[in-house]
């Protein structure tokens, strides 16, 4: 349950903090006072799309949290926060703040991302908004509700895993055959251009290579002229380098047993003779294998520009030709084995399809029977709504389609990530009528009545420790209003339920009761909320009976009305 809701600078909320109960949590106030962004605040703690607007003017962000108690183990919950290292306790804390830069959310001040926000979120609280009721107008939305009953989920889960791999297998065919059909057209391109680059034999980094060797014999008469000057003065010639080396050297051998001083200026000397000494003799050597070889520079030449032809006409560089050719035979040699490749995988898809089939029977079998037995249940909840006569019925079809992937009982059925059905819900809220679409025949209570039967039933089957209703009494009034309010505790004994309602039969069988009010301060309109006591029940629920205008004909029905809620 939900133990606190801290909200800060979240549009015209200043700082306000809610503490609900166990039980039946109303919150009342008038049109305006905030209510609606009470459960905007709400929404964003659970992961819902939040922007910049939100931010009160005049504060840097909007600040939403929630403490939440859990009781007993949630196994989805526990590996949804083990994914991201956080620890499973008895209490979480789920904040989300808006900023201008963007948002941030946190589990326990851990950061996590938006999405595991929601889907953290979606395992503590089903939170039922002003307009959330009209989505079962939609019917693509009665599948959803059919498929939350566990027995089906699980032959769903099944089914899922085989579509997806009968989808992946039909995609690869697709694409073989698409690859097939382009290989066919280019096949003669591909041979004459892998006919080509054998030809041209590529060798990798040979343009380095070349341009080295080129470099070589292209500057081969001033390798030879320099090296010729650095070895000659070592040879018979007007200066003898090495002779004018040696007598210095020995000058300073001299010198440096009178003179200590000289003997490191000897040291360096005979280094530095030494290394000219070798590079006389490197330059001598490196004459003797110099190229003169105009054959070899004319082929260097031409082999560069071959090359560079190729890069030019294939627009790809020497590294991605020599891989371009191994694609060429690569697909050349899949264009031979088409054949195999394509039986192999349309047998494969045959062997899927048919386990496809069996599992859309199963599934469509274990939803006719989810479906009964959500009827049931639903009328049986009507009853208590104040729909005596109602009938409900969950109509399971077969998604009929010509181009369909599986064959059952002669007819072709489509198959969709969802299954191969069509789910729609059927209702008669009078006696002796005829059930007719949900989408087309309920009125705005009769809908809100139908959501609200949904709920409890969700309740009793997921678990879900909080469920939170905005305005779920659209569309009633009276009686069945009062119905509404004892449904709504008797499903708080199940799950904490926090609602926000303007009928006095609902909020007065609430166990807490809340006010939002709107007031001014320093120029400022302020959204505050604060818990009633009994006499200031009594003085709201009577408002709400007669507006404004308390009169003590009101307190009256109110103090009774409250009285009269069975315990």
């Amino acid at each position: 349950m939900i133990k606190s809701i801290y909200v800060k600078d979240f549009a015209l909320i200043d700082e306000l903090e809610l503490h609900p109960g166990e039980g039946l949590n109303i919150i009342t106030g008038q049109t305006g006072a905030g209510k609606s962004i009470l459960v905007g605040a709400l929404n964003m703690i659970l992961g819902e799309r939040a922007d910049t607007e939100v931010i009160r003017a005049g504060a840097s962000k909007a600040i939403s949290e929630a403490l939440i108690e859990l009781k007993g183990v949630n196994p989805v919950l526990n590996k949804l926060l083990d994914e991201v290292e956080i620890e499973y306790t008895d209490t979480l804390i789920l904040r989300r703040e808006i900023k201008n830069t963007g948002s941030r959310a946190f589990i326990n001040d851990t950061p996590v991302s938006i999405t595991i926000l929601k889907q953290v979120g979606d395992q503590l609280v089903d939170l039922h908004g002003q307009h959330d009721h009209q989505l079962l107008l939609r019917e693509e939305n009665h599948r959803i509700v059919l498929d939350a009953n566990a027995s089906v989920q699980q032959i769903l889960s099944a089914y899922k895993t085989e579509f997806d791999r009968s989808s992946e297998i039909l995609t690869a065919l697709n694409t073989l055959k698409k690859q097939e059909r382009e290989l066919r057209e280019k096949q003669e391109l591909y041979r004459f251009q892998l006919k080509e680059l054998e030809a041209a034999k590529l060798v990798s980094d040979e343009i380095m290579q070349l341009e080295a060797e080129l470099n070589l014999l292209d500057n081969a008469e001033i390798l030879d002229q320099k090296a010729g000057l650095i070895s000659s003065v070592g040879g018979e010639s007007d200066v003898n380098l090495t002779s004018i080396l040696a007598s210095l050297e020995h000058a300073l051998q001299d010198l440096s047993k009178i003179e200590s001083e000289f003997e490191t200026y000897l040291q360096e000397f005979t280094a530095a003779r030494i290394t000219i000494q070798e590079t006389i003799l490197f330059a001598e050597r490196y004459r003797t294998g110099i190229e003169f070889n105009p054959n070899r520079l004319e082929f260097l030449r031409s082999r560069k520009s071959d090359i560079r032809k190729l890069e030019k006409k294939y627009l790809k560089s020497l590294e991605e030709l020599i891989l371009y050719k191994d694609e060429l035979e690569k697909n050349l040699n899949l264009a031979e084995n088409f054949d195999l490749e394509i039986n192999k995988l349309e047998k494969n898809l045959s062997v899927s399809r048919e386990c496809l089939r069996k599992l859309a029977i199963s599934l469509h079998e274990s939803r006719l029977v989810a479906g009964t037995q959500l009827a049931a249940e639903i009328v049986d909840e009507l009853k208590h709504l104040g729909i005596e006569h109602a009938q409900f019925q969950v109509k399971v079809d077969w998604l009929h389609d010509k181009n369909g992937w599986i064959q059952i009982d002669g007819q072709s059925v489509g198959c969709l990530e969802s299954g191969a059905d069509e789910i729609r819900f059927y209702i008669s809220t009078n006696k002796g009528e005829y059930p007719k679409a949900l989408s087309k025949t309920a009125s705005g209570g009769e809908i809100s009545r139908v959501m609200l039967a949904l709920k409890s039933i969700l309740a009793r089957e997921q678990s879900l420790p909080v469920m939170i209703f905005d305005e779920i009494d659209t569309g009633i009034s009276g009686i069945v209003a009062e119905k509404v309010g004892r449904t709504m505790r008797k499903l708080s004994n199940k799950c904490q339920i926090i609602a926000i309602t303007h009928q006095p039969q609902i909020a007065s069988q609430a166990h807490h009761h809340f006010n939002v009010a709107k007031t001014e301060s320093d120029e400022r309109t302020i959204t505050t909320i604060s818990k009633l006591n009994d006499d200031e029940r009594i003085i709201e629920v009577a408002a709400l009976m007669s507006g404004e205008s308390v009169t003590a004909a009101s307190l009256q029905s109110a103090r009774e009305l409250i009285l009269s809620v069975d315990e």
